[in-house]
């Protein structure tokens, strides 16, 4: 099974770059964030037809989430976190799907650093933390998919110096980060690739895209139970180019049916 994730950065202007990956690269599960739709406005009918349920929490102008299958129905278990600091915001939604729950999230972007919105990233972050550890506990098999909004380590960005004041590279959000891994979360393309330069995000501005000006904020977690099925993580990183694309790229997974010996490492793409 593949399960990609996805910031498509304005769902109905990016329809064509979404709905021409969708039918290349054909992933089972898809975590979409940064829709920019109200609800009502959500592209249902061109996804459905090309073979996707898809369960959606749209925001007007801002944020929102959708969950995309293509292996069964997608049967909803959360919209928003427990006790969410901002309801109104559209940023978690969870569901059951071909037998793995599944968590799509938009972390705030959190800048400029300090102030509220840094002040916010950290309490929903708080929030997704105590929320993560409920789901460990159950000893179900998880994936926790989107934009995390976080550099995990100095590998993880381009020029780790010019990034010490941004929200999304600050001590306290890595720390954060770390705290959520501790529960027990494999982080599964640091896992794949323990030692490369892999990037899921290029700013439109100053050529980002073409100097591989980079930085790794989409993430694919999976819990304790689900881990040891992972045999493979990649980015799309060409679907980037692409013209009229969002400024993140795909990032997947693939799981085994059963529990694999051992993940493997730096593997060749694969669709």
């Amino acid at each position: 099974m593949k399960i990609a994730t996805y910031n498509v950065n304005g769902v109905n202007g990016r329809l064509p770059v979404l709905l021409r990956w969708l039918e290349e690269e054909e992933p089972d599960i898809v975590c979409l964030q940064e829709l920019k739709a109200p609800q009502d406005k959500f592209p249902e009918t061109p996804i459905r037809d090309l073979g996707y349920d898809a369960l959606w929490h749209g925001q007007k102008s801002w944020n929102g989430v959708a969950i995309l299958s293509r292996v069964g129905v997608i049967h909803e278990t959360r919209r928003g976190l427990p006790d969410d600091p901002d309801p109104s915001q559209s940023r978690y939604i969870e569901a059951a799907v071909n037998g793995i729950i599944v968590g799509g999230l938009y972390l705030p972007n959190g800048n400029p650093r300090p102030g509220p919105k840094f002040d916010y990233k950290l309490a929903w972050f708080k929030k997704l933390i105590s929320h993560a550890a409920t789901l460990v506990e159950s000893g179900l098999p998880v994936v926790l998919a989107g934009d995390f909004n976080v550099m995990p380590t100095e590998a993880d960005v381009y020029k780790p110096e010019r990034w010490t004041e941004d929200a999304l590279f600050a001590p306290e959000v890595r720390a954060l980060y770390a705290r959520l891994l501790a529960q027990g979360w494999m982080d599964s393309l640091r896992t794949i690739h323990p030692d490369e330069t892999i990037y899921t995000f290029w700013d439109y501005f100053r050529n980002a895209y073409g100097r591989n000006a980079g930085l790794r904020i989409d993430h694919l977690l999976l819990s304790p139970s689900l881990a040891g099925r992972l045999t493979d993580a990649q980015v799309d990183r060409d679907v980037r180019g692409w013209e009229k694309t969002s400024d993140h790229a795909p990032t997947w997974i693939r799981l085994a049916d059963k529990a694999a010996a051992k993940p493997a490492r730096a593997s060749r793409r694969s669709s």
